[in-house]
């Protein structure tokens, strides 16, 4: 078996009993034997007994409470001495070459922060669940290829940021751009910290050779409902604000506000509309708030090329979302 010592796999668990067991065990089976760390956010269900009960080899680490996702993982990468770390949803199993695969695929990329897996649906392994994330000028996130045939996701690329559910990274970017925004709690984290890095000049890849197999909505347990539609729409404004500076906020206004009109249509057919709404005023105040306004991401004149470079990623990636509406309700759209 090939180990890997530059490899940290960090795992964020909250009663996750159901899909656990199967996680770990996939990733000790696989031909690259890494150090895993469970972070476990107050789980109450005995998931965390059993990690510690049948993986001595694990290291688990317990918070009292729920303190999200963004704190968990963040308490993970710093315990990690090694090199990259992986990132790996509770509610996976992955391949026998999926850390290894991801492991070569940043190494030869020197310009890489990230690159994110191929995520299969548990459910129906020949649909893609997510092959990288992307993110446009209409305020929008969502997952490519989500619900389409796996073979259409067969060769590398680029995307606008890698799914934290199954990526790996470079921790010493970390140290440049920081780390992931606990203000986010869940949901669009792993686009913002993509766009942190962007920003900086790092790139984030996809690597369709490393395969994982994701039940999704774990936690929150299905895809749309109050607090993840809440929640989302909430960090869905506080991603602008953040990010852009504002002469590119002014650039993307019309469209921002075109995005928001349809997704209000949207949740308002599903009966979430005011929760919908609910969310994205608790994202104005928190870019009012002093913790907020702490997390700005500060125009820098040496970084216009590439805020100039995402720009037209933005207006690209706009594109190919207008190609989605027929098919909102069947796909990963984070609001």
């Amino acid at each position: 078996m090939r180990e890997i010592a530059d490899v940290t796999v960090v795992i964020p668990n909250y009663n996750g009993i159901k899909y656990i067991d199967k996680c770990l065990e996939s990733l000790y089976e696989g031909s690259a034997a890494p150090k895993v760390i469970l972070i476990d956010n107050g789980s109450a269900d005995g998931s965390a007994e059993l990690a510690e009960k049948k993986y001595p080899m694990c290291k688990v680490v317990r918070f009292k409470e729920n303190k999200g996702f963004c704190r968990a993982v963040n308490e993970g990468i710093r315990l990690s001495d090694t090199e990259y770390v992986i990132l790996l949803n509770n509610d996976t199993r992955v391949d026998k070459e999926y850390v290894y695969r991801l492991w070569k695929a940043i190494q030869k990329r020197k310009d890489a922060f990230s690159v994110s897996a191929k995520m299969l649906s548990m459910q129906n392994p020949k649909l893609i669940d997510d092959a990288g994330d992307s993110y446009c000028a209409l305020g929008w996130a969502f997952a490519l290829g989500k619900g389409k045939d796996e073979a259409l996701y067969a060769k590398p690329a680029e995307v606008f940021a890698s799914c934290a559910g199954a990526a790996i990274y470079r921790k010493s970017v970390f140290d440049v751009i920081g780390y992931f925004d606990e203000n986010h709690f869940a949901y669009l984290e792993d686009i913002d910290i993509g766009y942190r890095a962007k920003i900086s000049g790092f790139s984030n890849y996809f690597e369709p050779g490393a395969i994982v197999y994701h039940a999704g909505s774990a936690v929150s347990g299905s895809r749309h409902n109050k607090f993840k539609v809440r929640l989302s729409a909430r960090n869905n404004i506080y991603l602008i604000y953040k990010n852009m500076p504002f002469f590119q906020i002014l650039l993307n206004s019309g469209f921002i506000v075109a995005g928001i009109l349809v997704k209000t249509v949207f949740f308002a057919k599903k009966g979430l509309g005011r929760i919908y709404l609910k969310g994205l005023a608790e994202g104005v105040r928190l870019c009012m708030s002093e913790k907020g306004k702490r997390q700005k991401v500060h125009f820098r004149r040496e970084c216009m090329g590439n805020y100039m470079k995402i720009q037209l990623e933005l207006w690209g990636n706009m594109l190919r979302a207008m190609d989605l509406l027929p098919f909102l309700w069947k796909i990963k759209l984070y609001f």
